[in-house]
């Protein structure tokens, strides 16, 4: 067996597509030990490569996502099984929840809507941040739902959280105190990386020719869906802030900018 050291050296070196090439064979090689990166990290020279290692070095080596191949992606507090069908949780979403707590701070928001839920990501983050609220993710593909009410009964949430198949909130007549949406952004054509065009949803990532036709479905659904003092976070595209911000306020709406940890336009952040 080789040694751990120079197992993730060589996996680095074959990763070099990666611009997280060593974090891509450390975050691999603990999920083949079966013990958490850190601990990797604090006892490396203790440990040789397990023989399923080389299995996930070489699905790597094909472009498939780290997320895809453990089953599991970290976001915000919690821990979220992912997998294909589904959109990876990506930190940058975490904005979302950010604006989310600068908004929330005399009041605590008891009904969330996640409209695009994916594996659950934005919803059980949220309810997770704010025990007493409880939440519906809805979302167009049912495999995306079956992972989010698989993670929502891994963390004990299925009791707050539930999920249903729909077309963003068509039909939904209730009000919400926050509205998180994270929609697909991406205009058709555009140049994406291997591992993102090749394994991940089409459908949750692109959005016509130009990546806005679904804020153009959500922009006026938003006014019915926001109780009184409620709040929206929607994800846009780096590059989409002038445009998805005058869609939304053309349906009446009062929207703010925030901008992600690499100071680019991410989040807007919507009151009726």
């Amino acid at each position: 067996m080789t040694a751990a050291r120079q197992a993730l050296r060589d996996a680095a070196a074959r990763f070099a597509f990666s611009d997280t090439a060593r974090l891509d064979a450390e975050l691999l090689l603990a999920h083949a030990l079966g013990i958490t990166r850190e601990r990797l990290l604090l006892t490396l020279d203790d440990w040789t490569a397990p023989p399923g290692y080389a299995a996930m070095v070489e699905r790597r080596v094909r472009h498939e996502p780290v997320a895809y191949i453990t089953g599991t992606r970290a976001f915000w507090t919690i821990e979220l099984a992912v997998g294909p069908g589904a959109l990876i949780p990506r930190p940058d979403s975490e904005t979302l929840l950010e604006a989310a707590l600068a908004h929330f701070t005399d009041r605590l928001p008891a009904r969330v809507l996640d409209l695009g839920t994916g594996p659950g990501t934005l919803l059980l983050a949220a309810l997770a941040e704010w025990p007493h609220a409880t939440g519906l993710g809805v979302d167009r593909s049912d495999a995306a739902l079956d992972q989010a009410r698989t993670n929502a009964a891994a963390l004990a949430l299925a009791d707050r959280a539930a999920f249903q198949r729909g077309d963003w909130a068509a039909g939904i007549a209730e009000r919400f105190d926050l509205v998180l949406a994270n929609p697909p952004y991406v205009a058709v054509g555009a140049d994406l990386p291997d591992e993102v065009r090749d394994y991940e949803p089409a459908a949750a990532l692109f959005a016509g020719i130009d990546g806005l036709d679904d804020y153009r479905v959500i922009a006026p659904q938003l006014p019915a869906l926001l109780a009184p003092g409620g709040l929206a976070c929607v994800e846009i595209g780096a590059d989409q802030g002038a445009t998805v911000t005058a869609l939304f306020r053309a349906a009446g709406l009062g929207v703010a900018l925030r901008r992600d940890l690499a100071g680019r336009d991410r989040c807007l952040v919507v009151t009726a």
